[in-house]
């Protein structure tokens, strides 16, 4: 699989999105590279070889289906879609204003679902193709500072988990990854209280696994048909693990985490509250 295929990725202009076009290149595929910045997915582009450059905003919805029908008629069909554009967040509920709620839910979890609904009737008339949801450790259990980040990915888990059931009887492979630290931009990059960009990173995204690594295994999980893939060490993986197995030693685990001043650590770095 992935050479000759056309592989389109949003987010694809750095972090994971930009690891995994570089890798689908390199494995002969053809990639769709989307999000804002223009400049810097010229940039990836590059180093992809057969690129195709499809800027756009995530959130502008009534532009998603003209969007989508450039990508599917660039090379006459998409083989795989991969939601992976996203914003986290690092800020208490309690001090967070809706506006952030609003954002995060429009790019992390409205944006993947129009993009899909746009391409998956392609994919099936086309007789079957992927769906890639870039979900996130958050999106199994509450994680502190981040109560809208962690609404998207659950949601984003719950809607892909149902257009698979709905459609891989009709061809339609469905892969959750749900990536713990990744070294990204990802914290650098969130939104706090107020809706403005946080400015500084966490130290276990800083000493996470690099994006590069993270694609190769993204992919090979993928390779293997795996519709869910925990991509996590450690405490990340085990709070996974806990939610399913013991949900009230989890929510205890998450409270003791705060009481002992998490959010407090979290929030000294950005001098904002």
């Amino acid at each position: 699989m992935f050479a000759d295929e056309c592989w389109w990725v949003t987010g694809a202009s750095s972090g994971i999105g930009a690891a995994l076009a570089r890798a689908l290149a390199s494995r002969g595929a053809s990639v769709v590279l989307s999000g804002r910045n223009a400049r810097a997915l010229e940039a990836v582009a590059r180093e992809c070889g057969d690129a195709l450059v499809l800027p756009f905003e995530a959130t502008d919805f009534d532009a998603v289906p003209g969007v989508a029908e450039r990508a599917w008629s660039w090379k006459g069909r998409v083989h795989a879609l991969v939601n992976n554009a996203g914003v986290s967040q690092r800020s208490l509920a309690i001090e967070t204003s809706f506006t952030v709620y609003r954002t995060l839910i429009a790019i992390d979890l409205l944006a993947p679902i129009a993009l899909t609904q746009a391409v998956l009737p392609h994919m099936v008339r086309a007789g079957g193709g992927r769906i890639v949801a870039m979900a996130s450790v958050a999106g199994f259990f509450g994680a502190p500072l981040r109560s809208a980040y962690s609404a998207a990915k659950h949601g984003l888990v719950g809607y892909h988990d149902a257009v698979r059931a709905e459609n891989e009887h009709l061809g339609i492979q469905v892969h959750v990854l749900a990536p713990g630290s990744v070294r990204t931009n990802v914290s650098r990059n969130a939104l706090i209280a107020d809706g403005s960009v946080r400015g500084v990173s966490d130290a276990a995204i800083d000493d996470g696994m690099p994006a590069a690594a993270a694609a190769e295994d993204m992919l090979a999980a993928i390779a293997e048909g795996r519709r869910e893939f925990v991509l996590a060490t450690g405490m990340e993986r085990e709070l996974v693990t806990l939610r399913r197995r013991d949900p009230e030693a989890l929510f205890e685990q998450m409270s003791a985490v705060v009481r002992a001043g998490y959010a407090q650590s979290m929030t000294a770095d950005t001098g904002k509250g």
